[in-house]
């Protein structure tokens, strides 16, 4: 089923440029979809080259400007040459989304080692090395926002068989308050969000009745808070993790 975007929450970013890895289907797709919307250019990030020409398409069928670019995040050469493509294609990025991401699943006890490291490339390693890389350049350019989809199943270790999702998102939670500290000097601002039960999304789900809201989430509603965490309205925001789960787990 398509992505379906909303036109509900008005956010301005023309003249900027966005980077979102796993832009080809789900929440990612969304969060490009969300970015092109509110006017940035968008480099749309996938491995699989058909996901990524039809969401070009559908930017530029509302407009605006993309860039298909099919690269593994965890793999640091093939990150650093879609950096590089998007500066000549754009001139510059402000914002990055690290949206790339896979579920093995599988109990402690049982996890194979190639799924394990796979999950961790993937997940962990791939936000570090789309985070540092591109940080350099933000740094250069007098600053910019990253924001890294995590999960609600990075907070509490609530999952039965999920030890390396778990154990990789709750990485990402780490990576972006670390990095938020380390960055702010440089006019970076790093924020997480943390998705709880979405529709079409391939990471485990509990019951909608454990969901205050008592249902699940759309990618389009992940996307949103995306859009406002880049923006100028957060200005202000930095080192957070935002739970986006219809309020399953409150603080």
């Amino acid at each position: 089923m398509a992505v379906q975007h909303s036109e509900s929450f008005s956010v301005r970013l023309d003249h900027k440029t966005a980077l979102v890895t796993g832009a080809g289907a789900g929440i990612g797709e969304a969060v490009a979809l969300a970015l092109a919307q509110a006017g940035a250019a968008v480099v749309v990030n996938d491995l699989n080259p058909d996901r990524t020409d039809t969401v070009v398409s559908r930017i530029v069928e509302i407009g605006g400007r993309a860039l298909a670019w099919q690269a593994d995040v965890s793999n640091r050469f093939q990150v650093s040459g879609m950096i590089e493509a998007a500066r000549d294609a754009f001139g510059r990025i402000d914002i990055l989304v690290n949206a790339a991401g896979v579920y093995k699943r599988g109990a402690l006890t049982l996890l194979d080692e190639w799924d394990w490291r796979r999950v961790l490339d993937v997940n962990l390693t791939g936000a570090f090395f789309c985070t540092q890389l591109i940080s350099r350049v933000m740094a250069d350019e007098g600053g910019g926002s990253i924001v890294n989809i995590a999960s609600t199943a990075g907070h509490p270790a609530s999952l039965s068989d999920g030890v390396s999702y778990v154990s990789t998102k709750a990485g990402v939670i780490g990576l972006t308050r670390q990095s938020a500290r380390e960055l702010s000097p440089l006019g970076i601002r790093v924020n997480a969000v943390c998705p709880g039960n979405i529709e079409d999304e391939d990471a485990p789900r509990t019951s909608q009745d454990a969901i205050p809201l008592r249902r699940l989430g759309m990618a389009a509603e992940v996307a949103n808070v995306v859009l406002f965490l880049v923006s100028d309205g957060a200005s202000y925001i930095t080192g957070q993790a935002i739970n986006v789960d219809g309020g399953e787990h409150m603080v």
